[in-house]
C-alpha cells in the first residue's frame, strides 16, 4: 500500500481516538473523503445516537464527494440501528473507492457492508493499518463477540519489576506524564477496578483528574469478598455522586451490605472457590450492564487472581527509572509458571516514552467463547 493511502487512513485513526470511551455501545470510528490528493471531508462517531463517522465525513465534503475516495477505520454498517445503514449513505454520496481499515466483527454488519458497496460498483479494499485500526475497536470486538468487557491491566513499576517497596510505599513510583495518561485512561474507561488491599492503604478516590479539567469518572468497583470497606473510605463518602460497586461474597456480614447500600454503594455478591469472588462471573455481570473497558488497578494479589483467571486482554506497564536493589512488591503474588513455554506472550508490542518513564504495553491473545 503506497504511502498516501496509509497517511489518509492514520488521518481517520486520528479522528476515531477523539470519539474512544464515548460511543458505547458503538465502536470509535473515523472517516476521511478524499478528492485528487485533497482531504475534502472528515469526520468521527462521538456518541451512541449521533452520526457515524462516514455520514459527519460526507456532510463535509458535499458534492466533492462524488468520485472521491472514502478511508474508514471500520467497515462502514449495513444495518439499521439507531441510525440509519453508512452504506448507503456512501453510495449515494457517489464515492467511487472505500478504503477500509477492519472489517466489523459485529455478526450484524461481519462483512455485509463491503459487499453491499460491491454490488453497487464501488471498488473496495481492506486491512488497512489493520493492527492499529483493530487495537482500537479491541474493547467494543470483545463485547459484541463474546458479551465480556475488556480488561487492562495497568501498573506502574521500577525497573526490577516492582510495584511498591518491601514496606509497601509506592506513591509515586513513575512521574507526572505516566500519571497523566492513567487519568486519560480513566477518562476513557467504563470501570475502574480494586481490590479491598488497594482501599485500605491507599484510601484512593479513583476519580479522573485532567490538567486542563473535566472529564468522566468511571464506574468504580472494588473486589471485597468479606466486605472490610470502611464507611468512611474516600469511594463510600462519595457513592453518592460517583457510581461505585462493592463485589462480595454470600459469607460477607448482611448487615454490613446493608449499611453500605444506604450510603449509596451498590452491593452484589458472586461466589468462588475459597469464599472469593470469582472473576469471571464479575466480568460477566459488567459485560450484562453493557460496560465495555475495564481498567485494572489492583494490587499484586488482585492482579495474580485476574491474570490466572484469564480475563486480562491488555496489558501497560509503566516502568520508571528506579532500582530498588531487592525484593519488594510484585506486579503478581504468589507463584507463576515453572516453564518458559508457558509464559504468555504479548502480541503486538508497543512502547511510548512518558516523560522519564516508558510505557510497554501488549495485547493478551485469547479466543473467547459466547455467553
Amino acid at each position: 500500500m503506497n504511502p498516501p493511502h496509509l497517511t489518509f487512513m492514520q488521518l481517520a485513526l486520528d479522528l476515531a481516538r477523539r470519539g474512544e470511551g464515548r460511543t458505547r455501545p458503538n465502536p470509535p470510528v473515523g472517516a476521511v473523503v478524499v478528492r485528487q490528493g485533497s482531504v475534502v471531508g472528515s469526520g468521527f462517531h462521538p456518541a451512541a445516537g449521533e452520526p457515524h463517522a462516514e455520514i459527519f465525513a460526507l456532510r463535509q465534503a458535499g458534492e466533492l464527494a462524488r468520485g472521491a475516495d472514502l478511508y474508514v477505520t471500520l467497515e462502514p454498517c449495513s444495518h439499521v440501528g439507531r441510525t440509519g445503514p453508512c452504506c448507503e449513505a456512501v453510495i449515494a454520496a457517489g464515492i467511487a473507492r472505500v478504503f477500509v481499515g477492519v472489517i466489523d466483527p459485529n455478526p450484524l454488519v461481519a462483512g455485509r457492508g463491503l459487499e453491499r458497496l460491491r454490488s453497487a460498483g464501488i471498488l473496495v479494499e481492506t486491512d488497512l493499518l489493520a493492527e492499529e485500526c483493530r487495537w482500537l475497536i479491541a474493547p467494543f470486538a470483545k463485547h459484541v463477540s463474546c458479551g465480556l468487557p475488556h480488561v487492562t491491566l495497568k501498573a506502574a513499576l521500577t525497573l526490577d519489576g516492582n510495584i511498591a517497596t518491601s514496606a509497601g510505599e509506592s506513591r509515586w513510583i513513575t512521574g507526572p506524564a505516566s500519571r497523566e495518561r492513567v487519568h486519560r485512561l480513566r477518562d476513557q474507561s467504563d470501570a475502574i477496578l480494586v481490590g479491598i488491599g488497594t482501599v485500605l492503604s491507599d484510601n484512593p478516590s479513583l476519580t479522573t483528574r485532567l490538567p486542563e479539567g473535566g472529564g468522566s469518572d468511571p464506574l468504580r468497583v472494588v473486589v471485597d469478598s468479606r466486605l472490610l470497606t470502611p464507611d468512611d473510605a474516600t469511594i463510600v463518602t462519595s457513592a453518592v455522586t460517583i457510581p461505585t460497586l462493592i463485589a462480595t461474597t454470600t459469607g460477607a456480614p448482611e448487615g454490613k451490605a446493608q449499611r453500605l447500600r444506604q450510603l449509596g454503594v451498590e452491593v452484589i455478591r458472586i461466589d468462588g472457590p475459597d469464599d472469593v469472588v470469582e472473576l469471571n462471573g464479575l466480568m460477566r455481570s459488567l459485560g450484562d450492564r453493557g460496560l465495555q473497558r475495564i481498567l485494572l488497578e489492583g494490587g499484586s494479589r488482585l492482579n495474580s487472581a485476574a491474570w490466572k483467571a484469564g480475563v486480562v486482554d491488555r496489558v501497560m506497564l509503566f516502568f520508571a527509572p528506579l532500582l530498588l536493589g531487592g525484593r519488594g512488591i510484585g506486579i503478581f503474588a504468589g507463584s507463576g509458571v515453572e516453564f518458559l513455554g508457558d509464559a504468555v506472550r504479548l502480541s503486538p508490542l508497543r512502547m511510548e516514552r512518558m516523560g522519564d518513564d516508558m510505557l510497554i504495553e501488549g495485547e493478551v491473545v485469547r479466543a473467547c467463547s459466547p455467553v
